[in-house]
């Protein structure tokens, strides 16, 4: 378990935020400043990042999964990010209707060291506003 939470750590400081242990999952938590208005008011909840990772296994390698908020017109170059990286793209939606500006959910993932999915994850966050 202390290897694991040397990981998280690392995980954590890659991402640039706070490292989070739960029932064997390690999850960063990062909020985006974007300003959002849902049904013409202002929302402060919205833009959550969740980057995390669980079922480490004995040569380092686990699943790790990802949700980012996006604004629409960040869709093309931040998918491109992914998806060069070898990442898997699993779902892009919304979560909120009436939005200003449209803002959408993507959700990735792969299956390989966390510190190399953060590092990969923490490039293609480089591209958002």
């Amino acid at each position: 378990m202390h290897h694991f939470q040397t990981i998280c750590r690392q995980f954590g400081q890659i991402l640039n935020g706070e490292p989070h242990v739960e029932n064997g999952v390690c999850s960063v938590s990062i909020k985006r400043h974007l300003n959002v208005r849902i049904q013409g008011r202002q929302s402060r909840g919205v833009g959550m990042e969740e980057i995390m990772f669980e079922a480490l296994d004995q040569n380092g390698i686990a699943l790790n999964m990802a949700e980012i908020a996006i604004l629409q017109e960040e869709i093309p170059l931040f998918t491109k990010r992914l998806v060069d990286q070898g990442l898997i793209i699993s779902a892009l939606h919304n979560h909120w209707i009436f939005t200003e500006p449209n803002l959408l959910y993507i959700h990735f993932q792969s299956v390989e060291s966390p510190l190399t999915f953060a590092r990969k994850t923490a490039a293609a966050l480089s591209v958002l506003r």
